[in-house]
């Protein structure tokens, strides 16, 4: 069987406080968007091990270590099913904040348990997917919602974009996502993304912030250059998603090809409405 996962953008992100865990409490809209990776699965015969085969944006990890394959050997713990031969192909590009990797992961977990029937609840597939992955969760759900503490705790949100036009950048920067949690200083946010949500897109500007803008732009300001020229094509909101490298721009209405603007990047636009 076959499934394709897809993107994921970070409408606002606002990093709350510390955990005692190591990891952050922290408050984003995830929104869904229709860029996707393919990611296939083929029951073996008989006896065996599963295998990984890869193909598109190369990943630069062991087999073993890329999230697919944990997210298979995590729900082989609590499942029995038969081995498997796993076929990804990358098109959503890995390092951006948009949850590529994670897509695949929880994709992955539905996969399996829609192929062999294994009749797991929606809930039981978050709880093994936030043990993969902070973004993970979100995938099992894959409608807009509002996130808090690590992301794994849901508010639908009653969001449509899918009259806007999106740019979506991804320049060759890789931000670690270690680095960017090192460098932002938690706080509260002066107005819920709940509220600004509910406002018109072109009223979004200078409310709906994402608290990892302020250190990756001074670390890597092509970064930062990337939002401007956005805002300068015309675009109503402009952000980084998640702890970056890629920048998305959402338009009332559809700009010129901007691959050209923007050599040597990943560069996509139109309606990814999912």
């Amino acid at each position: 069987m076959i499934t394709f996962p897809n993107a994921k953008i970070n409408l606002g992100l606002n990093i709350v406080s510390k955990r005692p865990d190591g990891y952050h409490n922290l408050e984003t809209i995830f929104y869904p968007l229709a860029i996707k990776d393919a990611l296939e699965i083929i029951v073996k015969d008989g006896q065996g091990k599963d295998t990984f085969f890869e193909s598109g944006i190369k990943v630069d990890a062991e087999p073993e270590t890329n999230l697919v394959m944990r997210a298979l050997s995590l729900m082989r713990k609590h499942y029995d099913f038969p081995f498997v031969e796993v076929h990804l192909l990358k098109k959503i590009p890995f390092g951006a904040g948009l949850g590529g990797g994670s897509a695949d992961a929880s994709f992955m977990l539905k996969l399996l348990n829609q192929t062999f029937q294994l009749n797991v609840s929606d809930e039981e597939l978050i709880r093994l997917a936030v043990q993969l992955g902070a973004d993970c969760p979100f995938f099992i759900y894959n409608h807009p919602v509002f996130a808090t503490g690590i992301g794994e705790v849901f508010q639908k949100v009653e969001l449509s974009l899918k009259n806007y036009y999106f740019v979506l950048i991804k320049p060759e920067v890789h931000v670690p996502t270690k680095d960017a949690f090192a460098l932002v200083s938690p706080k509260q946010p002066k107005q819920s993304l709940m509220e600004i949500v509910k406002l018109p897109v072109a009223e979004w500007r200078g409310l709906m912030v994402n608290d990892f803008e302020e250190s990756v732009f001074a670390k890597y300001p092509a970064i930062g250059d990337i939002k401007n020229s956005l805002y300068q094509q015309g675009a109503l909101y402009a952000s980084m998603s998640g702890s970056g490298s890629s920048v998305y721009g959402i338009f009332s209405e559809q700009v010129e090809a901007l691959e050209s603007v923007y050599k040597n990047c990943f560069c996509q636009q139109g309606k990814f409405e999912y």
